[in-house]
């Protein structure tokens, strides 16, 4: 995996996460993290080798601020799926569930939820998104930045407890995040990388 200066970022890596497990990807700012992310979920142009993944909605990239297209909370909260699929029962449950019940009675209010919502809620709010597409694997890059450790663990567990086949790749700063991933993949910048089991 490269720049697109042809500097490489990560070399030879080699890499199989089972269903069931979590991957916490640490590294110094630069080294290729979320590079590596985008590369693994296709998302990267500048990278050699082959990708073994689910396809379709096998597999779902959130960023550490979620895209929030202009319409009603619940084009925000269904996306990238169709809105009418998600009932008021099915949303509100989904809502309670990341913490935000408060906006239950927001779901057809028209408005730019990028900018309504802190950036807090909109972390929590993609996290809704995964409940959603249920997918085989999940990337978070900078997921929960915008959260406390609180909240942090609560969504963590609410993706393991509802989800517990589903892969998690996760990019992250904070050592708080060591509890939630059973192993460790750490960057470094001169392209080498190191993988080891996370104890609890």
């Amino acid at each position: 995996m490269r720049r697109p200066d042809e500097r490489v970022l990560v070399d030879d890596l080699d890499l199989d996460v089972t269903a069931g497990t979590s991957l916490l990807v640490t590294g110094p700012s630069g080294g290729g993290k979320t590079t590596l992310l985008r590369s693994l979920a296709q998302l990267w142009p500048y990278a050699s080798g082959s990708v073994r993944r689910p396809v379709d909605d096998g597999s779902l990239f959130l960023p550490q601020q979620p895209y929030l297209p202009l319409g009603t909370l619940r084009d925000a909260l269904a996306y990238p799926g169709p809105a009418a699929d998600m009932d008021d029962a099915r949303a509100a449950e989904l809502l309670r569930k990341v913490q935000l019940p408060q906006l239950a009675d927001q779901l057809d209010d028209v408005d730019d939820w990028a900018r309504r919502l802190s950036p807090g809620e909109q972390q929590r709010l993609g996290f809704a998104r995964i409940l959603v597409v249920a997918p085989k694997v999940v990337f978070l890059d900078e997921a929960t930045s915008a959260l406390d450790e609180g909240l942090e663990q609560s969504l963590y567990e609410l993706l393991r407890s509802e989800l517990p086949d589903m892969v998690i790749v996760s990019v992250g700063h904070r050592s708080s995040l060591r509890r939630f991933h059973d192993e460790l993949l750490q960057l470094d910048a001169d392209g080498s990388w190191e993988r080891s089991a996370l104890q609890h």
